[in-house]
């Protein structure tokens, strides 16, 4: 894959959903890492990178810059209105903030900024702050800075936080201690599993339209992925059978994996299928550079499906014994192996925001920082245009 941006690689990228109390999904941020400390990060090539990601027609987002020359330079060329910068609150003093709004002031400042106030909309803390009381002098409505766990989550917003960055989830669901796990797959998504064992055996069309018809809902959301922006099929697709005549039955099973993956009616999931979805365009975009024919939907399922478990409160194991899937996609999400797994790491290292795990997976797969970046940015897009 070709960067259309140079300064892709300097950067390790990193992506975080920003969330509220209802677990609504209010926006995505981006942190444009340098690799090296001392790099220069020109305004400009960082403002079309995140362009890119976080185009204007879709959500608002954040901008996650630790360099005080680029972050001066950023605010002096002027941000579009939907994209606002997290700035460190022992720089404040030394960036021009005249005629700015709606940043986000990083860390509590410790005295009133005065008229730089009107530049920020909220205080940004990390937990650890929230715990011990730490609270801002502007009175700023506060947001917790990362969160790594359900628990996390819901602790930042008792302690006062409006909005939280970061996945509510960590690592595999576990049963809680005690708890016998029953795998009860609710009636709309006992449809979309039934689909995806028929399309795995390649059963007969007018049996997976009767399927189907049991809940109307899924035929119209399924058609609205189809010929959604994002993946620009040639020709509007109509109906169900227009779609199997379309695509045949190897590329539906993606489509249904997308529909099963964003089913949920657990409203506190919303995040958990923001991030589900990024990672299944996210690896998909990597299977690119990858020779094997069947690996850009596989990678695509894997993706969707490394947080089913969550979505669904079902060890893996357990769940991947109702569910059809390739044996390439199980080996990564059951045992942590397989060829898939490494890329699934990648896509965890960029969900940390660590430059650190982001250069040791690239190393790991071989593949280079700018390519690992292009492809975020056209998945954070494409995930932007099917939300």
């Amino acid at each position: 894959m070709t960067a259309k941006h140079p300064v892709l690689a300097q950067l390790a990228l990193g992506f975080a959903p920003l969330y509220d109390k209802q677990r609504q999904v209010m926006g995505t941020r981006l942190s444009l890492l340098p690799l090296k400390p001392d790099a220069a990060l020109p305004a400009a090539a960082l403002l079309a990178a995140a362009t890119e990601a976080l185009p204007p027609e879709h959500k608002p987002g954040v901008l996650n810059v630790p360099q005080q020359d680029a972050l001066a330079e950023l605010l002096g060329a002027g941000l579009p209105p939907h994209l606002a910068l997290e700035l460190p609150a022992f720089l404040v003093g030394r960036l021009s903030l005249a005629g700015t709004k709606g940043h986000l002031l990083k860390g509590a400042a410790s005295s009133p900024l005065g008229e730089d106030r009107s530049a920020f909309k909220a205080c940004e803390l990390d937990l650890d702050d929230l715990r011990r009381g730490v609270k801002d002098a502007n009175g700023l409505p506060l947001w917790c800075n990362a969160v790594r766990s359900a628990g996390e989550a819901d602790e930042a917003f008792q302690r006062g936080a409006q909005a939280v960055f970061g996945l509510p989830v960590d690592g595999v669901f576990e049963p809680p201690p005690g708890k016998t796990v029953k795998s009860e797959i609710t009636a709309d998504l006992a449809v979309i599993v039934d689909l995806m064992s028929q399309v795995d055996k390649e059963a007969p069309l007018d049996k997976m339209e009767a399927t189907l018809k049991r809940d109307a809902s899924l035929s119209f959301k399924l058609l609205r992925y189809l010929n959604s922006a994002a993946f620009g099929l040639p020709v509007e697709v109509t109906s169900f059978r227009h779609a199997m005549m379309l695509l045949g039955y190897p590329r539906l099973k993606r489509w249904l994996a997308l529909l099963l993956t964003t089913a949920s009616k657990d409203n506190t999931m919303r995040p958990v299928m923001w991030a589900a979805l990024r990672r299944g365009l996210f690896m998909e975009e990597l299977s690119k550079g990858l020779a094997d024919s069947d690996a850009k939907d596989e990678m695509f399922i894997c993706g969707l499906f490394s947080l089913l478990d969550h979505l669904l409160k079902t060890p893996f194991a357990q769940l991947l014994q109702a569910i059809p899937m390739p044996e390439r996609v199980r080996q990564a999400l059951v045992e942590g192996e397989g060829p898939y797994a490494p890329y699934l790491q990648l896509v965890r290292a960029c969900e940390a925001e660590s430059p650190f795990d982001f250069k040791e997976a690239c190393e790991a797969l071989m593949v280079s920082p700018s390519e690992v970046n292009q492809a975020l940015l056209t998945a954070l897009a494409k995930g932007a245009q099917l939300d």
